[in-house]
C-alpha cells in the first residue's frame, strides 16, 4: 500500500511539472548581435505573451504582486490563490457580489456535512449518512467552482490564453478543449480515462477476490477446500495488484496528457497552417550594412530579396 501511495504522489507531481509551462509561465525575448557572447545578451520581460516563453517556475512573489496588482495575474497563480484564500481572485476581479456565494455555499455544505455526520453517530440510520456525503459533496463543489471561476474571469493574455486552457482541463478534463475550440478532442481524452478506470476497476475486484482466497488458503481453520491453493493465490494476488498499480498510473498519464493538449493546442492557434508554399525571389535595395559586422558604414547596394512561404 505505501509503494501504491509513493507511486501516485509521484506521479502526480510529474503531471504537474509537465503541464507548469502552461500554467506558470514567464514570458522573455534574447536582444543580442548573432554570435555575441550569451554573458552579453540581455534578457527582459516581454508583455506580448505571442513571443518566445521560457519556463520561470513558481513563486510566491509573483502570486504576492499579482494578487495585489502590481503585475498580470497569471492563470496558474489564481487558481492556486483560489485554492488557498477561497474567494481572493473573486476580490482581485472586483466579482464581490459572489463572496456571499461562495461563502454561504461552503459554509452551509460544511456546516450540515458536521450536523447530518452527528445524527448518523446517534442514530445509525444511514440516511443521514447520505445526507453527510452529499453536504459535503456540495461544499466541495462550490469550492471547486469559485476556483473555475476565478481563472475564467481573469482578462486573456492573448486568444485562446494556454495558461487558461491548461488550467481549465486541470480542473475539469475535456474543458481547456473546449476553451480552445478543439471538441473533437474531448471524446478522445474522456474515452482514454473511461477505460483506465474500467482497468482499475476490474484489477481491484480481482485483487482483493484473490487476496480473499490466500487468507482463506492460509488460514487451517477455515475449512477451505477450493481449486486454487496458497502458492496460486499469492501468485494471482501479486498478478493484479500490480495490474491495478498500472491502471494507476495509466489513469495519471492520461489526465496529464489532457493538460498538455489543451495548453499546447491553444498555442497553435495562431500558426499559420495555410497551403501556401511559395519562394519568391525580387531586386531590392540593401541598406543596412551598417552594422556590427562593418568596420565602415557602406554604402547601399543592390541585392536580391528571397521570401519563403511554408
Amino acid at each position: 500500500m505505501r509503494r501504491f501511495v509513493l507511486i501516485s504522489v509521484v506521479l502526480l507531481l510529474a503531471a504537474f511539472s509537465a503541464s507548469a509551462q502552461g500554467i506558470f509561465k514567464q514570458n522573455q525575448t534574447m536582444t543580442g548581435v548573432p554570435g555575441e557572447n550569451a554573458s552579453s545578451s540581455e534578457y527582459k520581460e516581454d508583455e506580448n505573451e505571442n513571443e518566445a516563453d521560457t519556463l520561470q517556475g513558481f513563486s510566491f512573489k509573483h502570486l504576492t504582486r499579482g494578487l495585489h496588482h502590481k503585475e498580470p495575474l497569471r492563470p496558474g497563480y489564481a487558481m492556486l490563490g483560489s485554492a488557498i484564500m477561497p474567494g481572493r481572485i473573486q476580490i482581485y476581479n472586483k466579482d464581490y457580489w459572489k463572496l456571499p456565494v461562495v461563502y454561504a455555499g461552503i459554509g452551509a455544505g460544511i456546516g450540515g456535512g458536521l450536523y447530518f455526520n452527528d445524527q448518523y453517530h446517534k442514530t445509525g440510520d444511514k440516511k443521514y449518512a447520505t445526507y453527510r456525503t452529499l453536504c459535503y459533496a456540495g461544499a466541495a463543489l462550490v469550492y471547486w467552482g469559485q476556483i473555475l471561476d476565478g481563472v475564467a474571469c481573469l482578462p486573456d493574455s492573448r486568444t485562446p490564453d494556454p495558461g487558461k486552457a491548461a488550467v481549465f482541463s486541470a480542473l475539469l478534463p475535456g474543458l481547456g478543449q473546449a476553451y480552445v475550440g478543439d471538441w473533437w478532442h474531448i471524446p478522445i481524452w474522456y474515452g482514454g480515462l473511461a477505460v483506465c478506470g474500467y482497468t482499475l476497476h476490474l484489477n481491484q475486484i480481482q485483487y482483493k477476490r484473490y487476496k480473499y482466497i490466500y487468507m482463506l488458503a492460509t488460514d487451517k481453520d477455515s475449512g477451505y477446500a477450493g481449486r486454487i491453493n496458497e502458492t496460486q493465490a499469492t501468485t494471482y494476488k501479486d498478478l493484479y495488484h500490480r495490474y491495478r498499480d498500472y491502471s494507476v498510473v495509466a489513469t495519471i498519464l492520461v489526465y496529464a496528457l489532457n493538460i498538455i493538449d489543451a495548453n499546447v493546442f491553444a498555442y497553435m492557434k495562431d500558426f499559420n497552417v495555410s497551403d501556401d508554399l511559395s519562394f519568391n525571389v525580387e531586386p531590392a535595395l540593401i541598406d543596412n550594412l551598417d552594422s556590427y559586422y562593418m568596420q565602415t558604414p557602406a554604402m547601399p547596394s543592390f541585392g536580391l530579396n528571397m521570401t519563403f512561404n511554408f
